[in-house]
């Protein structure tokens, strides 16, 4: 029997086994990583787009009382049941603008928004003070709201 002598240089070639696994394991720990980014990405988009929405919502109802500066304290009230002042109507008075505003900005604010709404506060003075209020619900934040004060001259 003969047998060869073991050369000190021997060539390997290929990967082994513990070397293949090795390498999977890091792999999916950087795809698991990516997939946890790419959720938190679309999250921070749709929050985004929400405050977005808000901020619009807001600026409409701040240009409709700044049309209606008449009704004032009407806009901090109770918004009514349906449009009363539609194309339809012939005319009306500053309040049921004020009540026709609210319906309809509320309206907005419910197909625009998930689970949401929105406020106006009135405070009284030499200008008047009005705080407009839309808060929705914010998946994994819970409720978020945006607030915008402004104020409108008496003239």
């Amino acid at each position: 029997m003969t047998t060869r002598p073991i050369s000190p240089r021997r060539t390997e070639r290929g990967f082994s086994l513990v070397e293949a696994m090795v390498s999977l394991v890091v792999i999916s720990v950087g795809m698991i990583g990516m997939a946890a980014l790419y959720g938190q990405g679309l999250g921070a988009g749709r929050t985004a787009l929400y405050r977005t929405i808000a901020v619009n919502l807001a600026a409409d109802m701040a240009d409709r009382i700044r049309v209606n500066r008449v009704a004032g304290a009407a806009y901090a009230g109770t918004p009514g049941t349906a449009d009363a002042c539609g194309p339809e109507s012939e005319g009306c008075t500053p309040e049921e603008m004020a009540a026709s505003d609210l319906f309809i900005w509320n309206e907005q604010i419910a197909a625009q928004l998930p689970a949401a709404s929105g406020s106006v506060a009135f405070a009284a003075g030499d200008p008047a003070t009005f705080t407009i209020t839309v808060t929705w619900q914010e998946t994994g934040l819970g409720p978020v709201s945006y607030e915008s004060v402004i104020q409108v001259p008496n003239f």
